[in-house]
Order: structure tokens, then C-alpha cells, then sequence
């Protein structure tokens, strides 16, 4: 089959497989406007599709059982790569769902692997988390019965991999802890029911400011509804099921346009295909909005710290205030950058700065940006907002907290980019 008889394939595949997502996504929707009101009007919880909620799970007793014999299946990278073959094995039409390459699924499941392990004496709290991947997952086309497939596959690799060693308490905790947060994020999924799984979009711009960055500016048909300093994840039609996060570098607008800055982190991945191979008129999909630099309600004076392409939720932010800021608040922002050719979009920030006495503007690109800040003034009644590589906001948030400002009003997201 040649590229082009390819491409139409892939073309086709996705559509049919848009179409039934779109159905699936209806029917549901239907069968919740229709059911019987439950008597508290809260809707479905964790525990109506059958695998538990919060509510009397001993998350704690689970967490001593698995790391007391983590051991036997460690290393967990290993444990997932068993996982994902037999699942694969045993249900080969599941395979189309995930990317063609598998590392960054991998590395993503063994994060949350040992965020589950490591969050499950407190079950509340990990089941807000698991609502908001629950909802995230709709995106994927991942369905209760995917799941199912999923818990066989883990008990098979489990005891693969523990051998002679493995018992059933320690499977039992495993599962238990599966289904509890299988329960959460199903019905993180089932309360999303009105919100679409995705967003399409059209690139109406495409700017290469360096060699490895682009700027991107892209339309989506229908309201995208996402708030300054917020993040979406973004799939190119060239790697079908393959989802990174961008921060959003522009506030809401009328005409639905958005703007992402993407630098190339490496080669074969999302980003490169952002930056090196996209054009005006192409289109991609978004995924819901998540994330939050910005919480609702502080009028406090802000601090913005931002490295790279981390400067996009800053200019965001600046651009929101713009429109919209408590009366009598300043705003602070540093970018830093190796030296003043990797300030990409200075132009556009110094526009911005233009006749708003209210916002001042330090370029950072000599000495650390960290020691930079904390020197540049008393930021102990500020909310600060940090975005950028994970180093540096390691860096600014300890010297911001050794400055007195509490760790509470020190914000930040990291995107998982690629």
C-alpha cells in the first residue's frame, strides 16, 4: 500500500472511529436524561458501575500489602511492558486504541502506577484526581470494558512476574486498588457526559520563531471553554491516539482562535510534528482544558515567572488581566531565557506592556532566574505563578519560600510535552 492509499486508510479509520465515539457519546447522554433522578439529585457516584467508591475502602491496608512485596514484581516498568503484551495478546483489537508507540504510554502508567501507591491511605483525595483522568480519558475512546481487559491483563503480569512468590493477597490488593480507581474515573467520565470528548481545530497560523519553536495559532468550530493560564492536550493526524499538553498562550477570544507555543522536544514525538511539520489549514484535536495557574477570586498582586515555552500561560494571564483585573492589582513578570535571541516572543510581550502602568516586564538572561527574582523585591503578599522546565520551577518555588512567601500561593502546572 502506497503513502497515499495509507493516508486514506488512516483518514477513513479516524472517521468511522470519530462517528462512533460521537454516537456512543449521544447514547449516553440519552439513557442520563432519561434515568430516574437518584433521591439526593447528586447523579451517579464512584460506586454505580460496580467497582467501589472511597467510601470504606482500606486504602491504607492495600498500600502496606503492595509495598511490602513491591519487590517481587519490581521493576515496574518491566511489570507494565508484561502487562501491555498480554493484553494486546489476548485482545489484539485493542491495539489501535493506543499510539503506535508505546514509551511515553508506558512511562505515563508507571507515573500513575506509583501515584496510586503512594496516595491510597488517603482515598478522598485520590479520587478527585482519579474523576479529572477519568474525564481526560473520554478523548481515547476508553470504555468500562476496556478496563475489564486491562484488570486481566495486570493479574496475568502480576503473577508472571512474581513467580513462585506470587499469592493471592497481594493480587487482591492490586485488584482492589485497580477497581477502586477504575470506579473513580468512570464516573469522572459519566459527569463529563456534556462536555465533548474533544475539539477540533483548524491551524489558521504557524510561525517557526526558532529552529526547535514554533507558534501556533488554530480556530476550533465551536467554543473551546478554557481560562487563562489553563492547559489543553493536542493530537496531530500523524500520530493517531497520541496526546500531549500545551498550555494555551492567549485569554479566551470571540473568534475561538488559540495560540500554543511548542517547542521540538526531541524527534518522532508531538512536538516535531507541531514544529517541522504543520501548516496553515491542517487540523488537529483538543482535548478538554484542564489545569489552573490562576485560582478564582485572589485579587492579590501577581508574581509570573516563566522559562521557555512556559511563557505561554504568562502571556495568557497578562492578556486576561488586560481585560479584567481587580482594581488596583500589579503584575509582575520575568522571563527567563539563555540569552536575548531566545526571547521568542518578545515582540508580542513588548506590545502588551504598551500604556499598562499596572504590569512590568524583566527579561532574565544572565545569572539564575530564581536568584534573579527572589532579589528583585518583597513578594510575601503575592500569588505567584510559575511555568516552565521542571528545574526551574524547582528552583523559584524554593527560593520564593525561603523570600516568606507561603507555599499555598506559590502555583504552578507542568504539561507533559513531547
Amino acid at each position: 500500500m502506497d503513502n497515499s492509499s495509507q493516508a486514506d486508510a488512516a483518514a477513513t479509520a479516524t472517521a468511522e472511529y470519530d462517528r462512533l465515539i460521537a454516537r456512543h457519546h449521544a447514547m449516553r447522554l440519552r439513557r442520563q436524561l432519561l434515568a430516574p433522578a437518584s433521591p439526593s439529585g447528586s447523579g451517579p457516584g464512584v460506586g454505580d458501575h460496580g467497582h467501589g467508591g472511597c467510601a470504606g475502602y482500606d486504602g491504607a491496608g492495600d498500600q502496606y500489602l503492595i509495598r511490602r512485596d513491591l519487590e517481587l514484581i519490581a521493576p515496574l516498568s518491566e511489570l507494565i511492558d508484561h502487562l501491555y503484551a498480554v493484553m494486546f495478546r489476548r485482545r489484539p483489537y485493542l491495539r489501535p486504541l493506543f499510539p503506535a508507540s508505546m514509551e511515553f504510554q508506558q512511562a505515563h502508567l508507571e507515573r500513575i502506577f506509583h501515584h496510586l501507591v503512594d496516595h491510597l491511605h488517603q482515598p478522598a483525595e485520590l479520587d478527585r484526581t482519579l474523576r479529572q483522568l477519568g474525564r481526560d480519558h473520554r478523548k481515547l475512546g476508553v470504555r468500562p470494558v476496556h478496563y475489564e481487559a486491562f484488570e486481566e491483563a495486570l493479574c496475568a503480569a502480576l503473577r508472571d512476574r512474581a513467580g513462585e512468590r506470587w499469592t493471592e493477597e497481594l493480587e487482591a490488593a492490586w485488584v482492589r486498588m485497580l477497581r477502586f480507581a477504575v470506579g473513580a474515573m468512570v464516573a469522572g467520565a459519566d459527569s463529563a457526559l456534556t462536555e465533548p470528548p474533544y475539539w477540533h481545530a483548524v491551524v489558521t497560523g504557524h510561525e517557526r520563531r526558532r529552529p526547535d519553536l514554533a507558534v501556533l495559532r488554530v480556530r476550533t468550530g465551536e467554543p473551546y471553554p478554557y481560562r487563562a493560564g489553563q492547559y489543553g492536550t493536542v493530537e496531530h493526524p500523524a500520530l493517531p491516539h497520541t496526546w500531549r499538553q500545551y498550555s494555551m498562550g492567549c485569554a479566551p477570544r470571540g473568534d475561538n482562535e488559540l495560540e500554543f507555543h511548542v517547542r521540538r522536544t526531541g524527534p518522532g514525538g508531538v512536538s516535531a510534528a507541531l514544529v517541522g511539520h504543520t501548516a496553515v489549514g491542517d487540523r488537529l484535536r483538543l482535548g478538554p482544558p484542564r489545569g489552573g495557574l490562576l485560582p478564582d477570586g485572589d485579587t492579590r498582586d501577581l508574581l509570573l515567572v516563566a522559562g521557555g515555552t512556559g511563557l505561554a500561560p504568562m502571556k495568557a494571564i497578562v492578556e486576561q488581566q488586560a481585560l479584567h483585573r481587580p482594581p488596583g492589582r500589579k503584575v509582575h513578570l520575568f522571563v527567563g531565557a539563555r540569552d536575548r535571541s531566545d526571547l521568542y516572543d518578545w515582540r508580542a510581550l513588548s506590545e502588551l506592556v504598551l500604556h499598562k502602568p499596572w504590569l512590568s516586564l524583566t527579561p532574565v538572561t544572565a545569572g539564575r532566574l530564581a536568584d534573579t527574582v527572589a532579589a528583585a523585591g518583597d513578594w510575601r503578599e503575592h500569588l505567584a505563578c510559575v511555568s516552565g522546565p521542571a528545574g526551574m520551577i524547582a528552583s523559584v518555588r524554593a527560593e520564593l519560600l525561603a523570600v516568606g512567601l507561603p507555599l499555598t500561593r506559590v502555583r504552578f502546572d507542568q504539561p507533559l510535552r513531547s
